[in-house]
């Protein structure tokens, strides 16, 4: 019966630093030799009125896979096609207007090569991604960017692991070098990933999560404490607005503002909401992003906001529960 292979902590460890010494330098290389290829490779691809069509077999096909998702999730319109896929049809994919990004180590896949003549005949630009520098591919590309490596990471010099990093760093590069240049933000970054956590705190606005109109808990300055109360127990937010008779926000009385004056001797009974209240509290507009609202939580210990207009009338009041059920935080 055959026995397991055995693998040794220090083995192991040699061997995957070796493998991240490998990579690294490989990396650096990649970094010291980029040119005026790289340029004009990504003024084409951010002046291309179509798409950056990604190619490439195996696993170049997996970096490629990622790149063009890395691509269009930052701005550039971009997807991929299966060379083998490719020549069955879904070549019908890419238009005259298209760029196509074609990635092969060695630059002489077949299923891809094969691709090269019709793309040109159709008029698409060809930027190769290649450490084969006279191959096919750079023979036929309009673009050649250098992604040879000394030598693999793996052991035997065989799978692809060292070229294939610097294949989606040079991907990432492109993506980040093209974000800049249309000035992509943030808010565009979270339209192309809605139901993320970045997508919910991107574009989730307080108004989105904010209690409104009877729900919002509030008196007027000259109510008494039993009326204060009632409304705080009423609403379960904890806390009461206390406003102007225009609805202008004047102070908030919390839980926690019972508590200390319960604790100071303050004759509750007697009091008014104005004599209780703890004036200029914590507001923020309806059009804030409700993380902005979870952060003015953290910052000040308090657990629930007054929301106001423009001219400060209360107009919503969003408690850290709001923000949880929305998965802003």
């Amino acid at each position: 019966m055959p026995t397991s292979p055995v693998l040794g902590a220090s083995q192991a460890l040699a061997t995957a630093r070796e493998t991240l010494t490998i990579e690294i330098q490989s990396l650096q290389a990649l970094a010291q030799r980029l040119d005026d290829r790289f340029v004009q490779v990504a003024q084409a691809m951010l002046a291309t009125p179509g798409r950056v069509v990604v190619m490439g077999m195996g696993k170049s096909g997996h970096i490629g896979r990622k790149i063009a998702a890395t691509l269009a999730s930052t701005g550039t319109p971009a997807f991929f096609v299966h060379p083998a896929e490719a020549s069955h049809g879904d070549l019908g994919m890419v238009t005259d207007k298209d760029m196509v990004l074609a990635i092969s180590n060695s630059g002489e896949s077949h299923e891809l090569t094969s691709l090269l003549p019709a793309l040109k005949r159709q008029g698409v630009r060809i930027a190769g991604m290649t450490g084969g520098l006279t191959s096919s591919l750079a023979k036929h590309a309009d673009w050649v960017l250098d992604t040879s490596v000394e030598r693999e990471a793996c052991p035997l010099n065989l799978a692809p692991t060292a070229s294939t990093t610097v294949q989606l760093a040079l991907g990432d590069a492109l993506a980040a070098a093209l974000l800049e240049a249309r000035g992509f933000k943030a808010e565009d970054f979270a339209l192309s990933h809605p139901g993320g956590a970045l997508g919910r705190k991107l574009l989730t606005h307080v108004r989105d999560v904010m209690r409104s109109g009877d729900d919002v808990p509030r008196v007027l300055e000259q109510d008494g404490f039993d009326r204060l109360m009632r409304e705080i127990s009423a609403k379960h937010m904890g806390a009461s607005a206390v406003v102007d008779a225009a609805g202008r926000v004047l102070g908030i009385f919390t839980d926690g503002d019972l508590r200390r004056r319960i604790e100071d001797g303050t004759a509750l009974r007697a009091a008014k909401a104005a004599d209780l209240m703890h004036p200029q509290p914590r507001t923020i507009s309806p059009d804030a992003l409700a993380a902005d609202a979870a952060q003015l939580m953290e910052r000040y210990g308090i657990t629930s906001v007054l929301v106001t207009d423009a001219a400060g009338t209360l107009v919503g009041m969003v408690h850290i529960r709001d923000l949880m059920l929305a998965k802003v935080i």
